[in-house]
C-alpha cells in the first residue's frame, strides 16, 4: 500500500526532512496590506519576509488556509493517483479552520476519486484521514516524523492511525514569545482578549516572559518567568528533564522566529541537545513558519515532544 503524508505549513519541520520524505504541504497564504505571501515551508523567503519591513506590520496580518475546494482539487489531481492512503494532519483545529476545511473536502474526495483513479489504471480502493494533531508549530512535527517512521516500517494504515490519534493527545509544546505587545495585538486581530494591554503593559515594563503550553486542543500560560533568556533556558532546561523522564517517541522539535544560529546560542540549548544524544532522542530543528511568526512574532522560542501528563516545574 502506498500511504502518502500531508501536513499544512504551520506544521514546523526542517524543509529538507518534508522533501526527503515527500510529505505534501497544504500552504497557507498570507496577506499583508498589498503584500500576498504563500507559505511553503521556504526557510529562505520566510527569513527574507522577517528581515523586511513588512514585518515591521505582521499583527496585522490576515492567514489564509487552502480552501475547502483547494484541498478536494490537489487530492483529486494528484493525491489519489500518487497513493492508496493518506493521512492529511493538520494544526489544533481550536486555532485554524484547516481541520474542518480537510474533514469537509474528505466527503468530496471520497466520492469523486473512482474516474480519477481509473483513468491513471488504477482500480483499487482509496482513503484518507485527517487527524487533528490537537497542537501547533513545531509539535504538530512530532506527529508527522512518527507517521514517516511507521510507513517506513512497514506498518498499516489502522496501525498508523491508531497511534497517531493517541500521540495528538499525548503531544505538548511549549513557548516563549519575546514581544507580549505584539502577542496583544495579533490576538486581539483574531478576536482574542486573553491578553489584556495591561498585562502586556505590565510584562513588558518588568520584562516578564509567560511559557504557553499548548496541548489537546488548548492553549494557556504556566508560568511567568523574569527575562528572556532565562525563560528559554528554563523551558529547554525543563524539556531535557522530560527526555531523560522517557519520551513517547524518540524525537524532540525545536522552532525559531528568526536565524537558527540564534537558537542555538540561546542558554539551554546546548545541554539540551546533549541529553538527548544521550537518550538517542532525535532533534529537528527549524524556521519558524510565516504563519507561525505573523501570529506570535519574531524570535519566538517553541519545543516539541509527546509524553504522559506532566506539570511544567
Amino acid at each position: 500500500m502506498r500511504i502518502g503524508l500531508v501536513v499544512d505549513s504551520a506544521c514546523d519541520l526542517p524543509t529538507s526532512f518534508l522533501k526527503q520524505h515527500d510529505i505534501t504541504i497544504l500552504p497557507i497564504s498570507v496577506r499583508i496590506d498589498d503584500a500576498l505571501q504563500v507559505d511553503y515551508r521556504d526557510e529562505a523567503a520566510t527569513l527574507a519576509f522577517l528581515h523586511s519591513h513588512i514585518a515591521e506590520r505582521g499583527a496585522n496580518a490576515e492567514t489564509m488556509p487552502f480552501t475547502v475546494e483547494q484541498i478536494r482539487d490537489l487530492f483529486l489531481q494528484r493525491l489519489v493517483i500518487d497513493y492508496d492512503y493518506v493521512f492529511c494532519m493538520t494544526i489544533t483545529k481550536t486555532r485554524s479552520p484547516i481541520f474542518d476545511n480537510a474533514q469537509q473536502a474528505s466527503f468530496a474526495i471520497l466520492n469523486e476519486y473512482r474516474p480519477v483513479r481509473a483513468a491513471a489504471g488504477n482500480h483499487t480502493p482509496f482513503a484518507l484521514r485527517v487527524i487533528d494533531t490537537q497542537t501547533l508549530f513545531c509539535a504538530q512535527g512530532i506527529i508527522a516524523v512518527e507517521a514517516v517512521r511507521l510507513r517506513d516500517a512497514g506498518e498499516g494504515a489502522a496501525k498508523i492511525r491508531a497511534r497517531l490519534e493517541y500521540l495528538a493527545l499525548h503531544t505538548h509544546g511549549y513557548l516563549i514569545p519575546r514581544d507580549l505587545y505584539y502577542i496583544r495585538t495579533r490576538a486581539r486581530m483574531k478576536g482574542d482578549r486573553s491578553v489584556s494591554l495591561f498585562s502586556a503593559a505590565l510584562g513588558t515594563a518588568l520584562d516578564i516572559k509567560p511559557v504557553l503550553h499548548g496541548s489537546r486542543g488548548e492553549t494557556a500560560p504556566v508560568a511567568k518567568i523574569q527575562g528572556f533568556e532565562p525563560a528559554v533556558q528554563k523551558m529547554l532546561d525543563f524539556a531535557a528533564r522530560r527526555v531523560e523522564a522517557g519520551l513517547l517517541t524518540p524525537t524532540l522539535t525545536l522552532c525559531y522566529g528568526g536565524e537558527l544560529d540564534e537558537l542555538r546560542a540561546l542558554p539551554g540549548y546546548a545541554p539540551l541537545r546533549e541529553t538527548c544524544a544521550a537518550h538517542n532522542v532525535e532533534v529537528f530543528e527549524s524556521v519558524m513558519s510565516l504563519t507561525g511568526m505573523v501570529n506570535v512574532g519574531k524570535g519566538a522560542v517553541v519545543v516539541g515532544f509527546a509524553a504522559e501528563p506532566h506539570r511544567f516545574e
